[in-house]
């Protein structure tokens, strides 16, 4: 008889990986890119993950790779925003929110978002002009409140396509 963990359990470096359907040496690998990522080691080095070490890798897997950040990015993130923006990066519930540290802070992880998507996209802009060697496309802007619209659009196409697929 198997026994569920309960969520505030901690979970060795196997089924940290089996969650998240990553191999193992990822995990290791970004503990070293990631100083934050502190799981407890016991005795032969056998790791222990946290709760908030697997949010804070869900955050991270989620900008490495759902949003393409590298791992200078996504370290960038976490010194100006803090581990807390990226912890709740990955969730796309429309009723989470994260709230400031303190009232009179303004709210961080709106202005991260904002400011990571400005940065894509004046990335790609600045490389889509590169390869059509011309310098007036228009400049794209993505807000988090975009960026979520699309995600569900996404969502909804994804439905229909099933849908559609059924009735071969």
């Amino acid at each position: 008889m198997v026994v569920a963990k309960s969520n505030e359990a901690f979970r060795t470096i196997s089924e940290v990986a089996d969650e998240l359907e990553i191999p193992k040496h990822v995990l290791r690998f970004w503990e070293g890119k990631f100083s934050q990522l502190k799981p407890m080691k016991r005795g032969g080095g056998r790791r222990y993950y946290r709760p908030e070490d697997i949010e804070l890798l869900k955050g991270i897997q989620h900008l490495l790779k759902g949003d393409g950040y590298t791992i200078r990015g996504v370290q960038k993130l976490i010194k100006n925003h803090g581990v807390g923006f990226v912890k709740n990066c990955w969730r796309t519930d429309d009723n989470i929110e994260v709230e400031p540290a303190h009232p009179n802070i303004p709210d961080l992880a709106s202005e991260a978002a904002e400011s990571a998507a400005r940065s894509r996209n004046e990335r790609a802009a600045r490389d889509v002009r590169k390869d059509a060697g011309t310098r007036d496309l228009p400049e794209i802007v993505l807000t988090p409140q975009k960026v979520q619209l699309l995600r569900t659009a996404i969502k909804d196409l994804k439905e229909c396509e099933e849908l559609l697929g059924g009735a071969h």
